[in-house]
């Protein structure tokens, strides 16, 4: 993969449709923990449910790789109610937790009661409710993951989100593009944008309702945001040159992008929503682009060729700052995206002649590889910072992908046909 592409990733789109994608996509553990939890998900009670909501419970808990689900028929008792728990049994199975609960169905609408129980002890550690309409029983089902990982692992769950993806289809001559929108497990994917010319970069707003991007249409880059709640789009930026990079403030009313000028040099700028105006943040003969708010919104990181090579630099947005650089481990690294926290980036690193995804401590400026393939790229940390997704390659085409940043654990999202690419992790729905 060329550096120009990594640095000057120009999007593209077409007109919007709201179908659901034909490519399906597939999750596969590739790596977890050594010692996962044991977990039992007893199935719930409730009949003629189009969604097994504990089928999803265990399914997200197992995709993080750290726990191990029960199968069903190894199961000592099926109960879905506390006076029906045995503790004893299911200290045989050398179960660590247990989840049980119901699906209640009122009016129009299913109420979720479950119950998370420390097998070791007996104790019940938490009991909870999630409301939901039929056609949300699933999100109603990662919500109940979100709060059982959050309740023994101390970390909020992140499965109650979603990812945002191109999908690439088609022979050269009738290629097509599509932005697609699924569940964080790839389940109800929905083409949000089907389009003969390239899709690239999408990136979520920080309340999760609009997605910006860049389109070609009409032979010249501009970057557009979409609204999905009403599905309405419009263009906020169409100057001459590249329009390329968008990247959200944390509160939702800037955009930072990258854009060139009438001499065809790229800087970096940040573009005030409501009025369109611009301030420039660099100013300096380097290509300055892929742009990233710091959780704070008074300061961002961007990638620069000024070095010689590509690296991160931070500049405060405040007149009179200059770029400070933060990366000196290697002598490629690109594309910066922040943890929740502020306190890693998720960045493209040259690594053994590969490219790969390392996290970058923003206080010691130390780098971790987090990945192992030839050529990752497009890092998006997950809502909780425990996970990112990026692109990879496998057998020719391009899959999804997430690494722990912190375990070791990693898994591939495929979907059945295409290329897979540019991935975007929601913030919390």
């Amino acid at each position: 993969m060329a550096e120009p592409r990594r640095l000057l990733s120009v999007l593209l789109l077409g007109l919007l449709v709201t179908l659901p994608a034909h490519a399906q996509l597939t999750v596969q553990i590739t790596q977890g923990v050594n010692a996962p939890i044991p977990v039992a998900v007893v199935p719930f009670a409730g009949d003629g449910l189009a969604v097994d909501v504990a089928a999803v419970v265990e399914a997200d808990l197992a995709r993080s790789g750290r726990f191990a689900g029960l199968a069903r028929t190894a199961m000592p008792q099926r109960p879905t109610a506390a006076a029906q728990f045995d503790a004893t049994q299911w200290r045989l199975v050398k179960t660590d937790y247990l989840v049980l609960g119901r699906v209640l169905h009122d009016g129009d609408r299913y109420l979720v009661e479950f119950e998370l129980y420390n097998v070791l002890t007996g104790a019940r550690l938490l009991a909870y409710s999630v409301t939901a309409a039929a056609t949300g029983l699933r999100l109603a089902a990662h919500r109940t993951a979100d709060l059982i990982y959050e309740k023994i692992l101390g970390v909020p769950g992140a499965f109650a989100s979603r990812i945002a993806y191109v999908l690439v289809e088609g022979p050269p001559a009738s290629r097509r593009w599509k932005l697609v929108v699924a569940d964080a497990d790839g389940e109800n994917p929905v083409v949000v944008v089907n389009s003969p010319q390239p899709l690239m970069s999408p990136t979520w707003s920080p309340d999760g309702t609009r997605l910006a991007y860049v389109s070609f249409e009409g032979h010249a880059s501009g970057v557009w945001i979409q609204n999905m709640l009403t599905g309405s789009r419009e263009k906020v930026s169409g100057r001459p040159g590249i329009n390329g990079a968008p990247a959200w403030s944390p509160d939702g009313q800037r955009l930072a992008l990258a854009l060139s000028q009438p001499d065809g040099n790229v800087d970096v700028f940040v573009m005030e929503l409501a009025s369109r105006a611009l301030l420039r943040v660099t100013d300096d003969p380097a290509i300055d682009t892929e742009p990233c708010f710091a959780p704070d919104g008074q300061s961002l990181y961007f990638t620069s060729d000024r070095a010689g090579r590509p690296q991160i630099y931070h500049i405060v947005l405040a007149a009179g700052e200059r770029p400070k650089r933060v990366t000196f481990e290697g002598n490629y690294n690109a594309r910066p995206r922040v943890s929740p926290d502020g306190t890693q980036l998720a960045v493209v690193t040259q690594d053994q002649g590969a490219y790969r995804i390392a996290t970058v401590d923003v206080a010691t400026g130390r780098s971790k590889v987090v990945t192992s393939g030839r050529l990752d790229e497009g890092p998006s940390f997950a809502p909780n910072g425990q996970t990112v997704v990026y692109a990879a390659r496998e057998r020719g085409r391009g899959v999804l992908a997430t690494a722990a940043v912190d375990s070791g654990v990693t898994s591939r999202i495929s979907a059945a046909s295409g290329d897979v690419r540019e991935p975007a992790w929601s913030p919390r729905l």
